[in-house]
């Protein structure tokens, strides 16, 4: 309440004072409304702002780059979309180009569109989105940088498009096709690659389009690029193994007939309570597959560390290299609980559980749920690429050309496991080799491989219409095991020597898990019995036709204990390197090049084998005979017949004072000389083996009777003791004016050089029947070290 006399005041007020307090009231009025219009506009500014960015950086949010804060982006991370969706950051060539059609109908090789020079493009990268495209790959793949002074002044480039697979019914009607392009050398003079060897392997120039142009087209989003974030997708990852999981049963999840379970003395890391706990039975688990290098046993378990790894606890993950911890990480993610990692889980100074341990491997991997493929890595110390923030650099290189979002594809799996250390170690060949599904982690993205299907981060491929379609991603570089026995062991050789260790006497053992798996899937027998020093001998006639590559010297392999004897030369695991199975065309050509085909046997020409086992004993091996000569009409038999029959137990004493060593093979054949002459035609440098003409010496001048793959240093003598193994078909490896052709015209022989009455092999090579005949050959009974 107001006093009265306050009151009365009020009222007395002057005119004048009232009239300037309404002229305030309205200036403030005035003030905030401007205010308040221009914060109106500076919101309005900033959210057409944002739009923009987002409009052009990215139209599905779905696959935006998921970015760390403090991780600012690259140049490789940005999409360059600063410029409008007309020409004027193209070329000219570029510029006449219908890009939405080429996309839309494809463009087949036979009308492959002119680039123009090589030059031209790398120079108008700066101001030209597509050219940039072609340089990124072309200056990234071809190590300009650090051969600067490459000739390219002569290479011309073409365009065409090759479609990604299609889309079927019932799913989509019509028919979708999606078209990829393929940027290739339509003109190199000088023969860039012969030229500069050092450049390495060239990769495919291959552009997508990005999924988010899809609808651009009528098409659905499958088998279109897509954005690879920072970080790998766990969701997608998952949706990638329950694919395969619904739609390939046994396909992919007992590849290897296998019913057994892991054995009661193996352990796996428990990623819930990290500890070190024995496999519980039937658990699910997964494997890692991942290079050591040489970063030190800190890590390893050992005797003194196994009780503490085993408490809840106990794995204290700071003490580990990131590859495992990110592995273990990884598991997590998925849900997942146990994963098998060898440093881990083998006692690693233990030798009776290390060789139990080792001697599992098969069933290590073959029934692990998922491995996981650290291919990015060099060593143990280095991270998963994309498990974590900031363990990866994205390569994804994005640019818009006629309003497309187009993108350089980064190596496909094949071409990214070639290039990675990974690849090359003769460990990790099983444990690839044995695993249903795979997870590779690679520097560029992630890939995921089981026996029917391949997914990678790059390239929508999981709609479930696709098994009734097909996709480019499902281009096995190889498969195991095959339909057979034979040429699963043989390419499992083929690409297991390609590879190296640290520890040469490990040849044998890091290639157990494969033969182990081979005789339980093909239900072979005992692996032991099966299986010496690497060789499947039950097909001994065929496992003994390996020839070394011809780029890798003849050079033995050194054994641990020097006191004990050398593997016996026959096995290919006793000489170092490569190592190759190849048919009798191999001993067609001038130079060794590029070998094909697998080897044949039309007759076993030996029987019975025996080898001296490892206690000194003789005992014979069960070795399969084969016989596919079918003689034609008027064919006479041939000439050639086998020395067959067991051998009386004196036969197979070489000297009662001199017992025979383990792994020395005896069988009878028959054995004759043969001079040798190296074939006209120098093989490239850098190669150790060479093809070498077989001569008979029975007349003057010699005739050509065969030809050998035999080594070129230490320099070979003028002939060779040969013996016969068995019998093939092959033309144009003889004097064909001299000796006739008919099926069966050809024998296996191996060159031996002998000493004291033991032989040794030395090559292996084919000679035509008449001559070996002619020759007068020796039956002998061979010991054969």
């Amino acid at each position: 309440m107001i006093p009265p006399g306050n009151h009365e005041g009020l009222k007395a007020q002057p005119k004048t004072l009232r009239q300037v307090s309404n002229h305030g009231v309205a200036l403030v009025g005035i003030i905030g409304g401007a205010a308040l219009v221009v914060w109106v506009l500076w919101l309005s500014v900033i959210r057409i702002c944002k739009l923009k960015t987002n409009i052009a950086s990215d139209r599905t949010s779905e696959s935006t780059p998921l970015l760390n804060p403090d991780q600012p982006p690259t140049d490789l991370q940005r999409d360059h979309t600063a410029t409008s969706d007309n020409d004027t950051s193209l070329c000219s060539i570029c510029a006449n180009l219908d890009f939405h059609r080429i996309f839309l109908d494809g463009t087949p090789p036979k009308e492959e569109i002119p680039l123009g020079l090589l030059s031209s493009i790398l120079e108008k990268s700066y101001q030209c989105n597509f050219c940039r495209l072609i340089s990124f790959h072309v200056r990234r793949t071809w190590k300009l940088d650090e051969f600067p002074h490459v000739d390219l002044s002569e290479i011309e480039f073409g365009m065409y498009s090759k479609n990604c697979g299609c889309l079927q019914e019932p799913f989509y009607q019509p028919t979708f096709r999606c078209y990829r392009l393929h940027i290739i050398r339509t003109k190199d003079p000088g023969g860039l690659w012969k030229r500069h060897l050092a450049l390495g392997q060239e990769s495919p120039l291959i552009i997508h389009l990005l999924q988010e142009d899809a609808f651009k087209f009528g098409r659905p989003a499958d088998l279109h690029g897509r954005r690879v974030k920072n970080t790998v997708d766990i969701c997608l990852v998952q949706k990638w193994i329950s694919l395969c999981q619904e739609n390939h049963g046994d396909k992919c999840g007992n590849v290897w007939k296998m019913d057994r379970k892991l054995p009661g003395f193996m352990r796996v890391v428990d990623v819930v309570s990290m500890a070190v706990v024995p496999a519980p039975s039937g658990c699910r688990y997964l494997t890692l597959s991942y290079v050591w290098g040489s970063i030190g046993a800190d890590y390893w378990t050992t005797k003194d560390n196994i009780a503490e790894r085993s408490i809840p606890g106990g794995l204290n993950v700071s003490t580990l290299p990131e590859t495992i911890t990110d592995s273990i990480i990884f598991v997590q993610q998925l849900g997942e609980r146990y994963l098998w990692i060898d440093a881990l889980c083998i006692i690693q100074d233990d030798s009776f559980d290390k060789s139990n341990q080792l001697r599992a491997m098969d069933l290590v991997y073959g029934l692990s749920h998922i491995t996981i493929i650290a291919a990015g890595a060099t060593t143990a110390q280095d991270p998963l690429p994309g498990c974590r923030p900031r363990t990866r650099t994205l390569q994804q290189h994005i640019e818009v050309v006629q309003g497309l979002h187009l993108y350089v594809a980064p190596p496909r799996l094949r071409e990214a496991l070639a290039q990675s250390t990974w690849d090359t170690r003769c460990w990790t060949y099983q444990e690839s080799a044995l695993s249903c599904r795979r997870i590779y982690f690679t520097g560029p993205q992630v890939y995921f491989e089981c026996k029917c299907d391949i997914f990678c981060e790059d390239i929508v491929a999981e709609s479930k219409c696709l098994p009734l379609s097909h996709s480019f991603l499902r281009s096995f570089g190889e498969y195991f095991p095959y339909s057979y026995a034979v040429p699963s062991y043989t390419g499992a050789v083929d690409r297991y020597t390609r590879r190296h260790l640290t520890v040469e006497s490990d040849i044998v053992d890091a290639f157990t898990g494969v033969t182990n798996a081979l005789a339980m899937a093909f239900e072979l027998g005992d692996p032991d019995r099966v299986f010496r020093y690497g060789m499947m001998l039950p097909n001994m006639h065929l496992t003994l036709l390996w020839q070394h590559n011809p780029q890798t010297p003849r050079t033995r392999r050194l054994l641990p204990d020097r006191g004990s004897s050398p593997w016996p030369s026959w096995a290919w695991a006793a000489w170092r390197g490569g190592v190759l199975y190849r048919g009798a065309d191999v001993y067609l050509r001038t130079q060794m090049g590029n070998l094909s085909s697998d080897p044949s046997i039309e007759e076993t020409l030996v029987d019975p084998w025996y080898i001296v086992d490892h206690s000194g004993d003789t005992v014979q091996l069960g070795v399969h005979q084969v016989s596919w000569v079918v003689l034609r009409g008027r064919e006479e038999k041939h000439a050639y017949s086998a020395s067959r029959g067991i051998l009386d137990p004196t036969e197979l004493t070489l000297d009662v004072h001199r017992p025979l060593k383990p792994g020395t093979l005896i069988f009878r054949t028959t054995c004759s000389h043969f001079g040798i002459t190296r074939r006209g035609g120098e093989e490239p440098s850098g190669y150790a083996h060479g093809l070498f003409n077989i001569l008979s010496t029975a007349s003057f001048p010699p005739v050509w009777v065969g030809t050998a793959v035999l080594p070129l240093e230490p320099a070979l003598p003028s002939s060779l003791d040969f013996i016969v193994l068995s019998r093939t078909s092959s033309r144009s490896v003889y004097d064909e004016e001299t000796l006739r052709d008919y099926d069966g015209c050809l024998l296996y022989v191996m060159a031996v050089s002998q000493d004291e009455g033991l032989m040794e092999r030395v090559g292996l090579g084919v000679i035509h029947e008449a001559a070996w005949v002619a020759s007068r050959p020796e039956k002998r009974v061979v010991f054969l070290r």
